[in-house]
């Protein structure tokens, strides 16, 4: 197979032992989507039909087989590569603190930690969600993820991936208030902010937006209070991408305009070179924070309140 991509074979993989793309996906941590898309793309690169839909339910193909046996071994053979690389992690115990802002810890995380427990059962790992930035040296957390970089000389940091924010509203706001045509239109919205205020404000200008104190009418520490009244249509609010395509009944309001850069920093001090349970949750975490959700993974909850949104780069 040219260009072997073992993100594809691993999709088809669990999809065949998991017997649907819904449990494969949930076995991964992946959106059905995505986890869709992979198993296309594989069969688009190989010429052939992998799974014959019967139903509701997914018969391998003679082809599909054949490469099973293939992708099983190398499977097999993988899994022992990981677990040589990081020492043996089943025997790896101890608790490793992740923090997180709360957006992040709602949305994207909880799918990526049962993914690291499966890999290394007797760790524990406690979820910290604040908004504030935890200090490393003082061991408030063993790893963060941040969207700034930050300046410690002793802090050892990997840029994850850049995404970007974007300006969203519900659609029953869209129907009100009519879909604005340019930053200028949103000169009068009432925007969702965050408690510090004037930092907003000045971030939206310098993004372009025509806003003053006066448009943040709702705010809240909280960033689920805040994308819970986004979705409720009681005015306009800043969200990451990915976070807004996997939130039902949102709109992008200027989806021509520049997105804001939004920078994933995972951060661990010193002791990652030497810990090996703290390396195993950050290899983790970076590996599964690389891929974006795929666009119209909708959440069928409403997530509960957990902590303060972090959309903005905050000073170390």
């Amino acid at each position: 197979m040219n260009e072997f991509d073992w993100n594809q074979a691993r999709a088809f993989r669990a999809t065949v032992e998991a017997g649907s793309l819904s449990a494969a996906a949930r076995r991964l941590g992946l959106t059905q989507p995505t986890l869709s898309r992979q198993v296309a793309a594989l069969e688009e690169k190989l010429g052939v039909t992998l799974f014959e839909r019967v139903g509701k339910t997914l018969v391998l193909t003679g082809a599909g087989t054949d490469l099973y046996d293939h992708v099983k071994a190398m499977g097999a053979a993988a899994d022992a590569m990981a677990l040589a690389a990081t020492g043996q992690a089943e025997t790896v115990e101890g608790t490793v603190r992740v923090s997180a802002t709360g957006i992040l810890a709602v949305y994207l995380l909880p799918a990526v930690l049962g993914r690291i427990r499966a890999l290394a059962p007797r760790l524990s790992i406690e979820l910290v969600s604040s908004n504030a930035i935890s200090d490393l040296r003082r061991r408030e957390a063993d790893i963060a993820i941040r969207h700034v970089r930050p300046e410690q000389p002793d802090l050892i940091a990997r840029l994850v991936r850049e995404t970007g924010g974007h300006v969203y509203a519900s659609r029953g706001w869209v129907e009100r208030h009519g879909m604005p045509a340019g930053p200028a239109d949103l000169a009068r919205a009432d925007f969702i902010g965050f408690d510090q205020t004037e930092r907003l404000v000045a971030y939206l200008r310098e993004w372009g937006l025509p806003v003053t104190t006066a448009n943040i009418r709702l705010m809240s520490e909280n960033s689920v209070a805040v994308w819970q009244m986004v979705r409720l249509g009681l005015g306009v609010g800043v969200m990451m991408r990915e976070i807004a395509e996997m939130t039902p009944d949102i709109v992008p309001l200027l989806p021509d305009h520049p997105p804001a850069p939004v920078p994933i920093w995972l951060v661990s001090h010193r002791e990652l070179r030497t810990s090996r349970r703290i390396r195993i949750v950050f290899d983790a975490l970076a590996e599964a924070l690389a891929f974006a959700p795929a666009p119209g993974a909708a959440m069928d909850m409403v997530p509960p309140p957990g902590a303060a949104m972090d959309m903005m780069p905050r000073p170390e």
